[in-house]
């Protein structure tokens, strides 16, 4: 039998053998021995009418083998064979991998750097269970440039105070029972059939995802630890990375959405959370054969720098998929500011990667204020927080109230798309992203109007290619290298054009001015061309 590289190798076997409850009666695993005699070990998860399935990737072209075993012993479980590993008839990129001292962060395993850019569709499972067509929308976010969308595991009927999801047309509870009555022993196998579907496709159309195994602290079962026990928390997380690990398209393990609300449900930052997550990220790892890389998402309130909280187990988290909103609120929200401060404030010392990955959700207008908290996050927001966010050498995900919980709009994309877009293409197509670092002191003159108007820097290693960031305009002195002939341009965030740029007799370069507003502008320096 032959197997693609990096394809989801499945065997399933059946017993004829009766169990009271098959998903905890007996444990089937499978070790696969490849061409450098290193050996996976992969569980298997119970897939109902008496069959259980192993799911694995191979990462190695050649002669592999593979042993099922189960405990108790069941012989209708057991078996060995051999497969044939080889190239991929589809080019592949392999799995996301983090790292933190190269690029921004990421890279695929063929070695292409990854400019990490999401979106959030946290039902996204809930939405393909209830009967919607999700693909023309998955579509489209692949062709917009997205390679990332955040999802949660269990989906949720609710988010307070009023985000109630209308469009839910039947349960999502994954377990067993009802949520009154739960079984946390037994999966619900329609609900997974439906997540087998999402990250199929997922896996057919090149997206990944970020899989959030417990959804939020405050929801039910999760702030109930009296009844969501450890076994049943580690049943849980076992069967999902049995399922879906293999899977190219699941690129993070994310422990919580906002982990800072274990055990409790309420929302402040304290040891025990940090401990809890040290202890899952040790579990997943040990667990799940593929390597994904393993995070936690913060809550946005107390920010203690992560280099201090897991000082403990400095190899254990990966990636802290990072909440911030900016600082201000109100009519003063749409500046974003504050964020590029708080990335820099929290991650001082720490040797992991990171990700913009929740800095609010652009309203929409025409549809209801259930959640205050979005009534100023618009599209002005949505741009300065990702180029903030981005001129911090950190990648972004953002979110947007159409597709983000509790309303279903899948085919209309908001008026933010198109400045995320217009980022998108900059640090994909103008500009060199993996190359580029901060470089703050190459500033010599920040523009008038204080911390909301301070420029951000990013340039190369060799200063060949110099770009900074003005969220209000103005002017800015850069320190060049005279004896380099550079082209300067400025780059509009809001169309994506660019115009001439040249110093002014004050030796400072001026951004465009807007009549009537403090638009943001970034500055292009290039060598690259004219060296």
């Amino acid at each position: 039998m032959t197997v693609e590289y990096r394809s989801v190798y499945e065997l399933s076997v059946i017993s004829d053998k009766v169990y009271d409850n098959p998903f905890i009666d007996v444990e089937l695993w499978a070790v696969f021995a490849g061409p450098n005699e290193q050996e996976y070990h992969v569980f298997g998860f119970y897939d109902g009418q008496g069959v259980w399935r192993v799911r694995f990737s191979p990462a190695q072209v050649g002669a592999w083998t593979y042993k099922l075993v189960s405990y108790p012993h069941d012989p209708n479980l057991e078996k060995e064979g051999e497969f044939q590993v080889v190239p991929a008839t589809k080019e592949t990129r392999g799995f996301l991998k983090t790292r933190p001292d190269q690029y921004w962060g990421f890279e695929y395993e063929n070695g292409e750097p990854c400019f990490l850019f999401g979106d959030t569709v946290y039902n996204l499972f809930g939405i393909v269970h209830c009967g919607y067509d999700v693909k023309p929308f998955l579509e489209r976010r692949v062709n917009q440039g997205f390679n990332i969308l955040r999802v949660r595991s269990q989906v949720s009927p609710f988010h307070p105070p009023q985000g109630h999801s209308k469009w839910q047309n039947r349960s999502t509870w994954p377990w067993g029972g009802i949520p009154q009555i739960p079984q946390f022993d037994r999966f619900n196998l329609d609900y997974f059939r439906s997540v087998d579907k999402a990250v199929d496709l997922a896996q057919q159309l090149g997206m990944g995802l970020e899989i959030i195994l417990q959804a939020w602290g405050f929801e039910y079962p999760f702030n109930a630890r009296n009844v969501f026990l450890p076994e049943y928390e580690l049943l849980w997380t076992k069967y999902w990375i049995a399922r879906y690990d293999a899977y190219t398209s699941v690129y993070v393990w994310t422990l919580m959405n906002e982990y800072e609300f274990y055990p409790d449900g309420i929302p402040y930052h304290r040891l025990i959370a940090d401990l809890w997550a040290q202890r899952m990220a040790r579990w997943v790892k040990d667990t799940a054969p593929h390597g994904h890389p393993v995070a936690v998402h913060n809550w946005g309130g107390a920010l203690t720098p992560f280099a201090e909280r897991f000082a403990r187990c400095p190899d254990l988290i990966d990636l802290v998929m990072f909440q911030y909103w900016g600082d201000g609120r109100g009519s003063e929200a749409s500046l974003a500011v504050g964020i590029e401060e708080k990335i820099e404030q929290c991650f001082e010392g720490w040797t992991g990667a990171r990700v913009l990955s929740e800095y609010g959700y652009e309203r929409n207008p025409e549809l209801d204020l259930n959640i205050p908290s979005h009534e100023y996050m618009d599209v002005d927001h949505t741009r300065r927080g990702a180029w903030r966010g981005a001129f911090t050498a950190t990648c972004v995900i953002h979110g947007f109230e159409n597709t983000w919980g509790p309303w279903l709009i899948l085919d209309k994309d908001q008026e933010g798309m198109h400045d995320l877009l217009v980022l998108h293409r900059f640090f994909t197509e103008m500009v060199p992203f993996e190359q580029l670092r901060p470089a703050a002191g190459l500033i010599t003159k920040h523009p008038i109007g204080g911390k909301a108007a301070q420029a951000r820097c990013l340039a190369s290693e060799d200063n060949s290619i110099v770009t900074v960031y003005l969220p209000l305009g103005g002017a800015v002195g850069v320190a060049l290298d005279c004896t380099r002939a550079y082209s300067s341009h400025w780059y509009d965030p809001t169309t994506g054009k660019m115009r001439a740029a040249s110093y002014s007799t004050d030796g400072l370069f001026h951004a465009p001015s807007v009549t009537g507003s403090a638009q943001d502008w970034v500055l292009v320096l290039d060598n690259r061309t004219t060296n």
